[in-house]
Parts: C-alpha cells; structure tokens; sequence
C-alpha cells in the first residue's frame, strides 16, 4: 500500500513537469492570492527536509496550542494526555526529549526532563514556525535526532499602530481570549500581546476502561463517565521591541511570561471515590532574549544573541484519607534557570560559496525536592558548542552544503557531529530537486536521567548514531494555482537508547539499550489558486512510521525485541481544505492514525491496545471589512462526527464540541 502510494505521488509530480514553469521569484501574485516560495534549491538548505506552516495557517489557529497546530499540519505525532494536558512530540518515531525546540533562537527543551510539553505553547505568540527534519536540525544544535521545532517572532517595520483583539467561548465552559497592540515608526517598533484561556474541561464520555455486569445476562455495559478534577487556566505576555539606527543596525528585546494551573484528573480505570485524590501541577516561565544583527555588504552579516529562561514546576498530589482529610503524598518543587549566548557569522563572499560560524555558550542549573519524601538533587550543566558551515553551489544545477559542530559539555567533549547533503536539479528550468544527506547526530542524557532520586543513573551514556535521508520536492506556480510536494525517506540508526524501566528496587530507572532503527517516509503537497471570487487551499501530509528496538533483550525472555515502540503510529495523516468567498470561509481538517501499542512486546489486547482513529474538525465564518476595520466571526466543530478515541490509554478525549470566537482589528 505504501509502495503503490509513493508511486502515484511521484507520477503526479512528474505529470506536472511538461506544463510548469521555472519558478525564479520568491513571491508570487495569483490574482487574490500571495504564495511564497519555499525556495527549494537554496545551497544553505542543500539535502535539508523543512517544513514551514503557512501564516495564514497560524492566523486561522490563532486561539489553540502549538500540539494542536502540529498535529493537524505536519508529520509529528503529538502524544496528548487530553485538553490543556501534558502534550509531547515523536518526531520521526524518536522520543520526545529527541524533538528540539527554540524560540527566538534560545532552546527552551528542559535541561530537567529533556523535553517541551506544547500544550503550554500558545499559536498566540508564535509569528512564524520552521520545522527541520532529522539531520536537519544539526544546523541548529545537536541533540535532534528527530529533528526541531523553531519559533521566531518578526518586526513589521511598516506598522504604525494597530489593534487586535479576540473573544471565544465554547463547550465545557471554555473561555478564550487575546489582545495585541502594535505601535511604532520606521525605526522603532513595539508589539505587545496579552492572552487568557480557561477551560472547566468535564466532558463526558464512555468509559470503556469499566465495565458493569448484568447479574441475569452476564451482558457487559461501559458507564457514561465525566471528566472530573480536569479545569486548567493559562495566561501570559509577551512583549517586544525593536530599534535600528540604520538598515545596517537592528537591536531587539522580547519577554514572554506565563503561568498555567493544570489539575489532573484520574485515569479511566480508576474505580474508586471520587474525591479519594488531587493532583494539580503549575507551571510558571519567564523568558527573555535580546539580540543585536549587524549587516555588512555582500550580504555579510554578524548576530549577537544572549537569553535568560527560569522556570517553576510545582507538582502536588494529595489523597483523601477519611477522618483526616486531602494528606500530601507528593509535594514536588522544581526550579530551573538557564542562561544562553551566541555569537554567529555569516559570510558571502561570492554568489556560489557561504560560510557561517556559530559559537553558543549555555548555562543551566536545576533544583529540585518533594518535600514529602525529602528527595531530590541540585545539579549544573555548562554546554559550549562550536559550529562551522560551508555550502557551494555547482553550474546553477547542485549545492552542496557541508556542516561541523563539536560541543564540550560539563567538562567533556561529546561525539564530533558531521552533516553532508546534496541537492540537484535534474532539469534547470524546472524545480524539481531531488536531495539527499546523511549525518551523525547525539542526545545527552538529561538531568532526570542522570540524578532523579530515586532511580537517577550517572552512568548513562549519550544517545548517538547516523541518519541517512534522501527525496525529491517540486514546486511550480501557474496563472491561477500553485503547487508543491516532497517525497522523503530516511534511516535512522540510534544506539545507547534510553528507556526508562522498572528495577528489581522497586522503582523505575532509566538504562541504555543497544539499538534502535527509526525508518519511514514522509510525503506532503500543497495546492492553492483562485477561481473568479473563490480562492481555496489544499494540505496533505502522510506519514509512515517503523520504530522498532533492536536493542539486546534486557532480561532473558524479554519480548521487546523487533517491536514497534510505544505510542508511536505506524500510519498517519492530515488533510486540510479550505474555501473562501466573498468573506466567508469553511476548512475541513481530517486527521487518521493507524493503532499504536501501549506495551513493548506489542501486546494486541482490549486493554494494552489503541485502536486506530479518524478525527474531524469543521469551522466556518465570515470576515466584515468596514472602512480600515476588520470584523471577523467563527464557529469551530471539534470531533465532528463524535468519535470516541485515546491518544494515551487510560486518558479520554472528549466528543464534539464547539467554539465561537469573534475578532477584531484596527
């Protein structure tokens, strides 16, 4: 099925090439619509597979998480433990703490867990989104070995003053609301964005984790359960700034502050008292980064970047003893503060050769205790990494682009981290590359992994192994639509894995296993155009997912071996589609994923077995313009056809739902 889906894919592609035309511009009008390029043969991005999710994409998203915006736009699985719930990537079949994420250049992966919980990233603050795949994310740091997520925000040096503001409220008592105002001159510019989300999140549905037995039939029912104890509030700023004396000069100073109060609610199979236990967990993160860009000639240019991030975790679990009352079982306090710099340098001496240098420096230290059990640990990490990249490009028709990083990590240097890709364009006048690299990538093991009490262990080894990758993308542009597709296959070779287990002690710890082989294809396409007042929009993506460890079984009889690993699909895919016309709109967006194993050995039963599920969203509204003003009204259908689903067992999602929200901008 795969094999025949590839080929169908490729022969749309190659059908397509006897009518296009070469695609030179980065912009192009269609009548209504702008399309911009990806600029798909670019020596610096030579054998790279990216992703960038469309603005119009993220304004239509505005009032959801950054999990929700991947999930249903790109190829990662997000693992959701349920609304405004703990949410994690597996990119590529890789393990969340493999997924690396910035923002505004700093990395924002936790040095405690490893990983980003992205239900806790609003599309709010987010003014553009690149994905890099695999290898790819060596050019921004060592570490991805699925690859990474980066978040920038941009100065629009046109503004003068506007305003925007939005109002939704929806199912379960779900409130959101956001405001944003910018202001400036063509020298100085200030945006400034404040957003509130509440939700009581007590959804009911069929808990099919219970069942209840007719004494007479013996017939088994499921009971209709709510989603008790599940409320969580989120609320932030993010302020920016920017100056420049000159088209040479630009400084800029963004802060981004939040707090978010989760309580968790009981696993489905819990059978006992409602009130019986509480856990609540807040996060509260304050990040800043400043940074200074100077422009020379030739397109020469030197950025100077210093971050700082703190953070306060605080975890609680009290259970309910009768008599006595809520008794704190778990009292976890976490505090991490990370300090960033980079000094980077971009030299174009020629049209066909650039060189960057890259030199980071980054500080973390991490406290963290439970008051109850009187554990915990006060750990540092220092990491410095140098970074050196050389690309050429070859009679207009292949680039080459070559990448070294080396990174010195609390007082040891780490595997050395090569990349090579290639691209070449078969025929020059049309854009088609194809493209390929291959490359060495590590993980470090993070600070839970090495001094977790109890269960940490000092002894681990960093994840590392090489990535091999190749595809072909196309792109072309007509009077009235735009397309483009990419193909990739990869191979990923990752030893020393790291895999928490549980230990003869009684408690879990993580170890390393020998092997574990991430191999798949990716395939997305785009499609956009106009017909007289009609514009509509087309986004694919499937993804095929083999995971599997290869590791030496750990206990004799241990049947992991050659398995798939937990929670990760072996299929899945989005589709979205969009129509517009005169001001009002509709978008379909359909997501599948095939079943996903909850135990290592693959076991396929009621209980240790997620079926497959198909989700359904559908919104429409309409967009007034009055004068300069522009009004906006939209109901948003969530699980349209009220399918019951997990993405992780034991946590329920919720069935259809709404949302209305209304905006504005001056």
């Amino acid at each position: 099925m795969v094999r025949k889906l590839i080929i169908v894919v490729f022969l749309m592609l190659i059908s397509r090439m006897s009518y296009s035309q070469g695609i030179r511009d980065s912009v192009f009008h269609i009548k209504q619509i702008t399309v911009i390029s990806n600029q798909i043969f670019k020596k610096e991005k030579a054998g790279m597979k990216q992703t960038q999710i469309d603005s119009i994409v993220l304004t239509e998203n505005v009032n959801v998480s950054l999990s929700e915006l991947l999930s249903q736009n790109t190829s990662v699985f997000i693992k959701s433990n349920g609304r405004g719930a703990l949410a994690t990537a597996s990119f590529r079949g890789t393990a969340p703490s493999h997924t690396q994420v910035t923002w505004n250049g700093i990395n924002i992966n936790s040095p405690m867990l490893g990983m980003v919980d992205f239900s806790l990233i609003p599309v709010y603050i987010i003014d553009d989104i690149n994905l890099k795949h695999g290898s790819a994310s060596v050019a921004d740091q060592s570490g991805g070995l699925g690859g990474s997520v980066n978040i920038s925000n941009i100065v629009d040096w046109k503004n003068k003053t506007t305003f925007k503001c939005m109002a939704g409220i929806g199912s379960y008592n779900t409130y959101n609301s956001f405001l944003q105002f910018n202001a400036g001159t063509k020298n100085f510019q200030s945006k400034s964005r404040i957003y509130y989300n509440y939700s009581k999140n007590n959804y009911t549905f069929l808990n099919k984790s219970i069942g209840n037995i007719n004494p007479e039939t013996g017939e088994i029912t499921n009971p209709l359960d709510t989603n008790k104890n599940a409320d969580y509030l989120q609320f932030g700023i993010l302020q920016e700034f920017y100056f420049r004396t000159d088209n040479k000069n630009i400084f800029s100073l963004k802060w981004w502050g939040q707090k978010a109060d989760r309580t968790i609610p009981q696993a489905t199979s819990y059978e006992g008292p409602d009130n019986s236990n509480l856990n609540n967990q807040i996060d509260i993160d304050n990040k800043i980064v400043a940074d200074y860009k100077h422009y020379f000639d030739n397109e020469n240019k030197l950025l100077i970047r210093s971050g700082f991030s703190q953070k306060q975790l605080d975890y609680k679990l009290e259970n309910n003893v009768p008599g006595i009352g809520l008794i704190p079982a778990i009292y976890s306090q976490s505090s991490i503060y990370s300090s960033y710099n980079n000094f980077s340098f971009f030299i174009k001496s020629v049209e066909t050769v650039s060189v960057k240098f890259s030199i980071d420096a980054n500080f973390h230290n991490v406290h963290s205790k439970d008051s109850v059990s009187k554990t915990g640990y006060d750990e540092k990490r220092d990491e410095f990494s140098g970074f050196m990249a050389i690309s050429k490009s070859f009679f207009e028709r292949v680039n080459v682009n070559l990448m070294l990083r080396q990174d010195f990590v609390d007082n040891s240097f780490t595997p050395f981290v090569p990349y090579f890709g290639v691209d070449y364009k078969p025929i020059k006048k049309y854009d088609i590359v194809l493209k390929g690299n291959i490359a060495r990538n590590y993980h470090q093991p993070t600070l839970n992994d090495l001094y977790w009490q109890p269960g940490g262990n000092p002894d681990l080894l960093p994840e590392n192994g090489f990535g091999y990758e190749t595809g072909i993308a196309y792109q072309t542009a007509f009077d009235k639509f735009a397309v483009s597709s990419e193909i990739t296959a990869y191979y990923n070779d990752i030893n020393n894995w790291i895999i928490w287990i549980p230990s003869y002690k009684g408690y879990w710890e993580p170890r390393n296993i020998k092997k574990v082989i991430s191999k798949g294809i990716e395939v997305n396409a785009k499609i956009s155009g106009s017909y007289n007042k009609l514009l509509y929009r087309v986004n694919f993506t499937y993804a095929y997912t083999n995971s599997k460890n290869y590791g030496n079984p750990l206990v004799w009889g241990d049947e992991s071996y050659g398995k798939q690993l937990v929670y990760v699909p072996l299929h899945s895919a989005n589709f979205m589609a969009n129509i517009s016309y005169n001001g009002f709109f509709i978008t379909w967006q359909h997501n599948s994923y095939s079943e996903r194993y909850t135990t290592s050995s693959n076991n396929i039963t009621r209980r240790d077995w997620l079926y497959p599920y198909f989700m359904n969203d559908l919104s429409c509204g309409k967009i007034f313009n009055v004068k300069k003003n522009t009004f906006s009204t939209e109901l948003k259908i969530y699980n349209l056809f009220n399918e019951t689903y997990h993405s992780v067992l034991y946590r329920p999602m919720p069935g259809i739902n709404f949302l209305l929200l209304v905006s504005a901008k001056f």
